[in-house]
Parts: structure tokens; C-alpha cells; sequence
């Protein structure tokens, strides 16, 4: 389960530790196995004991966690309409961030995250762990963006440092918006397809390089919010 290759092979993925566990068992993810320690063996009366030594062979943490649960990935149709802001996640590589902005997203009411093809595997377990349950409420979608960009009829919005700013930007239409690989941003492929470049300012004269892509998509989903609920 810690290799991706044995996740793809079965069709299962891991979760760590009691609230994110929780999470998925209220979610409609279909539960495999579910292993505890004997302090909450009452509390989850439909698992299996593991001990301490079982625990450190099993889990991903340094410190083990007391519970651990398998559960069956899930596919999802794609979907052939945009409604509202939803982000797109182009070459995005580290797993926390992927699991960060699962989190965002959730936050802020999305239903979807697109991702393309070279983005971290949503079922990588710093990404279960870093989303802390919220993949139970998000369909996260790999595509070919270049393909699935040209069949949709909503604004792409592309994160560039030259772009127009957030604040005097409406962003209230309904889009993607495409966020970038940590060290080299929007594929160039990719940037002919956005119909409207987006920045957050930066204080000028500053020599900060960059956003971490998962605060900046905090930043935009905040903008986007409060667009909408001032409009």
C-alpha cells in the first residue's frame, strides 16, 4: 500500500490516524479493512487489533497513528460542465500541496479538482494524510488538459507572476483555474489554452521569488469568494 504501483494494482489506498478515518468511514468510500490498537477496540467494534509492532510494518508516519483503515479508490465520470471555480492542477508534484489544496477546495464549497496527467497520485498517503478527509467530499479528476480544456466552454484562468490582479479582476464566471508545478509554474502548452491571466500582487521592490502554490490557490479561492458574496 505505500507503493504506488501495488495501490493502482488492488485498487486500495490507506488512511491514517482516528479523524481522518472518521472522515472516510462517513463518507461513501467503501471500507476494507480497518485495524486498531486494543484502546479503541470499543469504539470501532468492526476492527481488527494491531499491535504496536504491526503498526510501525503498516504505517507511512514516523509515530504511528492507533488506527489504520484500507479503503477502495473510487472513479468518477468526468464532468461535461463547469458551474462555478474550480481548479486545475498542471504538473503539481508534492504531495502535501495536492492534499492542501483538497482541503481549499472543500473549504470554499468546490465539488471537483482537475488534475493533469503528471500530477501526484491523489491516493499517494502524505496526500490522504495532508487532505485530513476531505477527498470523502471531493472528486479529484486526471485528464489531458489540452484535450478536456478544448471541450469545455468556461473561462480558463491561468496563475502567472505578470498577470492581472486578483483584486481588480471579476472572477465570479464560472472556470478553471489552473495553477502550476512548484519550481516552473504553467507548461507552455498549457498557457495557450488560458483564456485570462490572474496574479496575486506583491509588494514591489520585494525579492520573494514565489507563492507556495497551495497558499496561492488559498488566496485566489478567498478572492473568488468574497467576489461573489459582495456582488
Amino acid at each position: 500500500m505505500q507503493q504506488k504501483k501495488y495501490r493502482k494494482e488492488l485498487g486500495l489506498f490507506v488512511v491514517e490516524g482516528r479523524k481522518s478515518t472518521d472522515e472516510f468511514l462517513a463518507s461513501d468510500f467503501k471500507l476494507i479493512h480497518l485495524f486498531v490498537s486494543t484502546d479503541y477496540k470499543e469504539m470501532y467494534p468492526q476492527a481488527d487489533i494491531a499491535s504496536s509492532a504491526e503498526f510501525k510494518q503498516m504505517s507511512n508516519l514516523r509515530t504511528p497513528p492507533e488506527i489504520l483503515a484500507v479503503f477502495e479508490q473510487k472513479s468518477y465520470d468526468l464532468p461535461t460542465e463547469i458551474n462555478k471555480s474550480y481548479f486545475a492542477l498542471d504538473n503539481v508534484k508534492d504531495p502535501g500541496n495536492l492534499g492542501t489544496i483538497i482541503r481549499i477546495a472543500d473549504w470554499f464549497g468546490m465539488e471537483y479538482v482537475f488534475c493533469n496527467l503528471d500530477t501526484v497520485e491523489v491516493y499517494n498517503p502524505k496526500v490522504v494524510q495532508a487532505c485530513m478527509g476531505s477527498l470523502g467530499r471531493i472528486q479529484v479528476h486526471y485528464v489531458d488538459f489540452e484535450t478536456y480544456f478544448k471541450e469545455l466552454d468556461c473561462e480558463i484562468y491561468g496563475t502567472f507572476m505578470e498577470g492581472d490582479s486578483i483584486y481588480s479582476t471579476k472572477l465570479t464566471k464560472p472556470g478553471l483555474i489552473v495553477m502550476g508545478n512548484e519550481s516552473n509554474g504553467i507548461s507552455a502548452q498549457i498557457e495557450e489554452l488560458c483564456t485570462q491571466k490572474i496574479s496575486i500582487p506583491q509588494e514591489t521592490n520585494r525579492p520573494t521569488e514565489s507563492l507556495n502554490v497551495a497558499v496561492a490557490s488559498a488566496m485566489i479561492s478567498s478572492e473568488i469568494f468574497r467576489q461573489k458574496l459582495t456582488s
